[in-house]
């Protein structure tokens, strides 16, 4: 497998700023540093999104206050336009790019309004109907999650999108599992191939795992985009932050998720430039096992193979066999045709 261009990763800062401007600022200088082509926020009205009476997900009861609604939890991790423009600045000033998902029509309006490169949909919003045909509508790229899905969900909001104006050619689904942390006996990362066979579109890996080695492999699998939650600290407030990864293993996956990419290479099997000048080191030649006389015929019990690979090879070992000596040889010496 060949990788034909870099694989695009996204640093999912979320709603890890906890409400704070200067915090989405820390969070936007660590996935720049980390070399993360996207830092990624969430764009969302919680009147829009959540009934007041929504009960919180069970990660989220263990993470935030048990008496505090959803509504309330997220009421506080909103951020208004100012607070996106702010951020999108400060990711220009960074060199990193911004990216945010909308959760309903007016985050959708406002992330339009920023001119914003293309969609990222979460996976709760892959059977809104409604949600889908608007962005489809607007005919930019779109990366689709898919955690909770069937491929019948995926099927249908594929067909929601292409029928509302969005290009199959430019959707990206991404395999995802939405428990946080997900347990790895839940990652089922071959279900991403599944994906790409079936539907022929480019697909990805949103991780929510602990650590960083499910994300690599999926590059190594053929993801094109990566997408992992990242956090400043484990211990502060709020919903995602046990379940991200720190600054440094954010840094430490973009850098094997390179280091991967690289490794695997253009699949023709042949000596590498860098292993070339081992070839004469690590092989053996055909060699005089005992001092021979010319007019001496080879035989098993008078040659053998030894380093170094500068002779004779040893797949030539029968075609030797049976010959004569054109001249007398030392112990250890190099057999010549």
């Amino acid at each position: 497998m060949t990788i034909s261009k870099p694989t695009l990763i996204i640093a999912e800062a979320g709603v890890n700023h906890n409400g704070s401007l200067d915090m989405a600022k820390q969070l936007i200088e660590v996935a720049a540093g980390s070399g993360a082509d996207y830092v990624k926020f969430q764009t969302f009205k919680s009147e829009t999104l959540t009934t007041k009476t929504a009960k919180k997900a069970e990660y989220q009861n263990k993470t935030t206050d048990l008496n505090q609604s959803q509504f309330d939890m997220i009421k506080k991790l909103e951020l208004d336009l100012d607070a996106h423009e702010t951020l999108s600045h400060h990711c220009e000033v960074k060199g990193i790019k911004f990216l945010s998902s909308p959760f309903d029509h007016d985050s959708i309006d406002l992330l339009v309004s920023m001119n914003i490169p293309l969609f990222k949909v979460p996976s709760g919003e892959i059977t809104n109907l409604p949600y889908l045909r608007y962005i489809g509508s607007f005919g930019k790229p779109i990366i689709m999650s898919s955690g909770m899905s069937t491929l019948k969900d995926i099927e249908a909001a594929l067909q929601v999108l292409e029928n509302a104006g969005a290009d199959r050619a430019n959707i990206t689904i991404l395999h995802c599992n939405t428990e946080y942390p997900t347990p790895f006996s839940d990652v089922n990362l071959q279900a991403m191939q599944t994906i790409k066979n079936e539907f022929k579109v480019s697909v990805g890996y949103s991780d929510h795992t602990t650590g960083i080695e499910i994300p690599i492999a999926a590059v190594a699998l053929g993801a094109e985009v990566i997408e992992k939650h990242f956090t400043l600290d484990h211990e502060l407030p709020g919903p995602d932050h046990k379940a991200s990864i720190t600054p440094d293993e954010l840094t430490s996956m973009v850098a094997a998720i390179r280091n991967v990419e690289i490794s695997l290479g253009s699949g023709l099997k042949k000596p590498s430039p860098s292993e070339v000048k081992n070839i004469p080191v690590a092989r053996k030649s055909i060699v005089a096992a005992i001092p021979i006389r010319s007019g001496d015929i080879f035989s098993e019990s008078n040659i053998t193979t030894k380093r170094p690979g500068t002779g004779i090879s040893p797949m030539k070992w029968d075609s030797i066999i049976g010959k004569k000596a054109d001249h007398d040889y030392e112990r250890d010496e190099l057999i010549y045709e």
